[in-house]
């Protein structure tokens, strides 16, 4: 079986993406003085959120995403999906981590859970189909 090759791809994107709002969660706390939490400081809220939230959403759908490669999906689908992820990951970061417009976030969300939802009906449908 051939490597997920383009699933690893959207993977190091991603894990750069979250290597990038980690950073920006380090940077904050050392100009606030912080160890743990946020100290009551909304900027340093939403800027752990934003961390969070990516840490959250893109180990599942980075599994799902490599899983539809695994599974022979055809290359085009497998980079649509890859890239509405990355994209969306980055806008919703930069909405968090850089305050960018709120647009940012909700088209960042969308595409996030939009990636999510189709490949894992897209795999359950795929599966089905294999086992009766």
């Amino acid at each position: 079986m051939t490597p997920p090759l383009l699933s690893a791809l959207y993977a190091g994107l991603n894990a750069l993406i979250l290597l990038w709002l980690t950073v920006a969660v380090i940077r904050r706390r050392g100009a606030l003085k912080l160890s743990l939490g946020d100290g009551g400081n909304r900027d340093m809220e939403r800027v752990i959120r934003g961390h969070a939230n990516a840490a959250e959403t893109m180990p599942i759908a980075l599994i799902l995403l490599a899983l539809t490669e695994m599974t022979g999906a055809p290359s085009v689908a497998i980079h649509a999906a890859g890239l509405a992820l990355t994209l969306g990951r980055l806008l919703h970061g930069l909405h968090f981590a850089a305050g960018g417009p709120g647009l940012f976030r909700l088209v960042g969300m969308a595409a996030t859970l939009l990636t999510i939802s189709l490949l894992a009906l897209g795999l359950v449908a795929h599966s089905l189909a294999r086992l009766l």
